[in-house]
């Protein structure tokens, strides 16, 4: 899925801890994400405020499903995560909506 740029159903990855830890690449392991930045947006899909660090998700743009969209992905390994939209909550309005099949979780400890 992460080599097709393929986006999971919704719904279909929302049993992820909500215990400290941090989510990673499936492809390379690279981190991504911190559960402190993770919240419920209700669309389906695990929804973050902003990448764990700048570098390690890029951006490109999605004009697939008739739509324009940013598409985010590992600069690592180019896979592909999923998309941020401009309607996120504070401190930062953005909404990166993740893939769950794109993330492995490792709890802190």
């Amino acid at each position: 899925m992460t080599r097709q740029h393929a986006t999971e159903r919704p719904f279909s990855h929302d049993d992820f801890p909500e215990a400290p830890g941090t989510y990673f690449c499936i492809c390379c392991g690279a981190p991504l994400f911190d559960q402190t930045d993770k919240f419920d947006a209700g669309c389906g899909w695990p929804s973050f405020t902003a990448p764990l660090a700048d570098e390690g998700v890029g951006e490109s743009i999605d004009h697939g499903h008739g739509m324009v969209r940013t598409e985010v992905h590992c600069n690592r390994c180019a896979a592909h995560l999923g998309h941020v939209f401009p309607d996120g909550p504070a401190p930062t309005g953005l909404r990166y909506c993740i893939n769950g099949v794109a993330l492995r979780y490792e709890p802190k400890g």
